[in-house]
């Protein structure tokens, strides 16, 4: 069924209540009646006809307004998106840009010094590896983004028990909470189970994780929780670190927004994460939230409905 425009809901309304106000008018014109009367004199037919000829010009004026006001917010999306679309485009063109300018960079060296040392000519490879795998998590990111915007209707479902995810997400990133000296509390409850995408939930819960050891710093606790509600789950995911400053909280889900962009650079950040993190939050019936931890830090507060809508 074809989804009635804005325009034509406000004609709509107008109508209908402009037929109930002129129906209630004739038949009860004389406001000591007590009950509907016949039209027995002439002037009450041509109140009728009178008042059909008001709702017809009513109505076409109406309609032609609700058309133009229908073309106007179809002109504004339009431009909005166009708008957005020209500034991802820009955002991507930078974003690509660093990666292959230190690859051609790696490489042309390389290429054009052929008695370069071993260890120099292997740190050099190095670097333009690490470099390729960021270009390329760029490029999946992107991917899932576009996947998300234009074939949600597409995307698969199934069962998924969200407490095994997150502990196999805590076995990849053990080395590095190690390695960071922080503390992982998973107070999950067991057995959460969630129809969605299995893809999209990993990658909720896998990028918020990343984001808090990227960024909480050195030594932070981290705590993710649960509770169950009538037909979802709401999750808390907190730390207790560096934190982020009040006026970045409103931006931290838009894409390619950085706080840091040097130090999130450093770090391998594609600076889509959270964004990714939102949009499939949202497709699961859900949404999120972040603000700052009692005592330093930030929480990041999301919902999940138990069934994908």
């Amino acid at each position: 069924m074809k989804k009635l425009s804005e325009g034509h809901k406000m004609w709509i309304s107008v109508m209908v209540i402009f037929v109930i106000y002129a129906t209630f008018f004739i038949l009860f014109e004389d406001y000591d009646r007590k009950r509907v009367m016949p039209f027995d004199e002439v002037s009450d037919w041509h109140l009728l006809l009178f008042s059909l000829i008001v709702l017809i010009g009513l109505g076409l004026l109406l309609l032609r307004y609700a058309r133009r006001m229908d073309q106007r917010i179809s002109r504004e999306q339009a431009e909005k998106e166009n708008r957005m679309r020209r500034e991802l485009t820009q955002n991507i063109g930078h974003e690509l840009k660093t990666p292959v300018a230190s690859i051609l960079g790696y490489t042309e060296t390389i290429l054009d010094t052929p008695d370069i040392d071993s260890a120099t000519c292997r740190q050099f490879v190095m670097r333009t590896h690490a470099q390729a795998e960021r270009l390329t998590a760029l490029l999946q990111d992107i991917s899932t983004l576009n996947r998300m915007d234009y074939a949600a209707d597409m995307i698969a479902v199934e069962r998924i028990d969200v407490s095994c995810l997150f502990a196999d997400i805590i076995q990849e990133t053990a080395l590095t909470v190690k390695q960071r000296q922080m503390t992982l509390h998973n107070c999950l409850p067991q057995s959460i189970i969630i129809i969605g995408n299995q893809s999209l939930l990993y990658s909720i819960f896998r990028n918020l994780l990343d984001n808090a050891l990227n960024y909480a710093g050195q030594g932070a606790v981290i705590e993710v929780s649960a509770t169950e509600l009538s037909d979802s789950w709401s999750f808390t995911f907190a730390d207790n670190g560096v934190g982020i400053a009040p006026q970045h909280l409103p931006r931290i889900f838009e894409r390619f927004y950085r706080i840091d962009k040097g130090r999130s650079r450093s770090l391998g950040g594609t600076g889509l994460g959270l964004a990714i993190v939102k949009n499939a939050v949202q497709l699961h019936g859900g949404s999120i939230t972040a603000r700052p931890t009692d005592g330093g830090g930030v929480t990041f507060e999301f919902s999940l409905k138990k069934q994908h809508p």
